[in-house]
């Protein structure tokens, strides 16, 4: 006898990109994103925005979803939605938008956390997943976090930044050199023609799991000040253009091999050698390149998210809004978006 499939549409708001996603068991039938170009002009995220955007956009992508998913309102099993963390007046929008479209429908309304999310975007689609329990690196631009996970909606988070995310320092970084908005992927893109090795910058000495990104932050601030200002370069302009690529490399290598140090005492001491990464820092080549390495190695079995999976998207929404469906955790009408947002 056939069953009829769980149909759950997902809706992503929690920063700059308005998502929708329409998920049939475990597989994607649609998975829409809207970036929001206003924020280049700016350097960063204006969270004001980002909501008006959101206002905008949300109706669209959710129809554009449903159409290419090609299901109509009445297929639709459940709603999820990001209910944090997140910018507030963002995550508002989307959830707003899914508690109409949950009461309206007369379905269940499932509320989201979204690291959690991001973890859970590895079970979406077929092919090899990861076995309970695993590591996940969970590396963005506001998260670095070590997460222990013991099953699909049971996790622990047993390492995290005292300060700044990895994906922070890097677009601060790239901010410092000049570069436009988002600077991660760039500087991504530079490292890899440069000597990573060229330039040495400070890891933090963090006890247990934890990271620091702070002290990077502002050690990068004053090499470039000071080696714009050398015997070769009169500016630090000069000295960023002539030495780029190299300067991007070392930067990168930091950053990865500080996350990749945590994580081997972390499987070291957990004895634990399947290995994933979830966040948008997990597009970034350095990363996967030092996973895959370990992996080569036969030290680690890794697991690393398609591309489209890696920043923030609905797909991750709807995947974790399936499994909490089946275990029956839905919420009411009263229920809130939260800027914090733990697991």
């Amino acid at each position: 006898m056939n069953t009829k499939p769980i149909i759950i549409l997902g809706i992503e708001s929690s920063c700059d990109e308005t998502a929708a996603a329409v998920l049939s068991d475990t597989n994607i039938l649609a998975n829409i994103i809207a970036g929001q170009e206003v924020h280049k002009n700016f350097g960063g995220v204006v969270p004001e925005l980002a909501s008006r955007a959101h206002q905008q956009n949300i109706i669209p992508v959710v129809d554009e979803a449903m159409k290419k998913a090609g299901i109509k309102r009445e297929d639709i099993s459940a709603v999820a939605f990001t209910q944090g963390p997140g910018l507030l007046g963002s995550l508002l929008v989307g959830g707003s938008f899914a508690k109409a479209f949950a009461q309206a429908l007369n379905i269940p309304l499932i509320p989201v956390n979204h690291m959690q999310a991001h973890i859970l975007a590895h079970f979406i689609g077929t092919g090899e997943k990861p076995s309970f329990p695993f590591l996940c690196l969970t590396v963005s631009g506001g998260h670095t976090q070590i997460v222990l996970v013991k099953d699909y909606l049971e996790m622990e988070v047993i390492g995290q930044t005292t300060d700044d995310a990895a994906g922070e320092a890097f677009d601060k970084a790239a901010k410092i050199m000049g570069l436009p908005y988002p600077g991660g992927p760039l500087v991504d893109k530079y490292a890899k023609l440069g000597n990573p090795l060229r330039y040495k910058f400070p890891e933090a000495k963090i006890p247990g799991y934890d990271f620091s990104f702070s002290g990077l932050k502002t050690a990068f601030m004053y090499f470039i000040r000071d080696n714009g200002l050398d015997n070769t370069c009169t500016t630090p302009e000069e000295f960023i253009s002539k030495n780029l690529n190299d300067i991007c490399a070392s930067l990168q290598h930091t950053i990865v091999q500080t996350l990749m140090n945590k994580l081997r005492l972390a499987t070291k001491e957990l004895e634990i050698r399947e290995v994933a990464i979830a966040g948008g820092v997990s597009a970034n080549s350095g990363l996967r390149n030092a996973l895959l390495a370990e992996q080569e190695k036969g030290n680690w079995k890794v697991f690393i998210p398609p591309f489209e999976y890696c920043t923030d998207n609905a797909a991750m929404i709807a995947i974790t809004g399936h499994y909490k469906f089946l275990k029956g955790e839905i919420a009411g009408e009263d229920t809130g978006t939260k800027a914090r947002l733990y697991f």
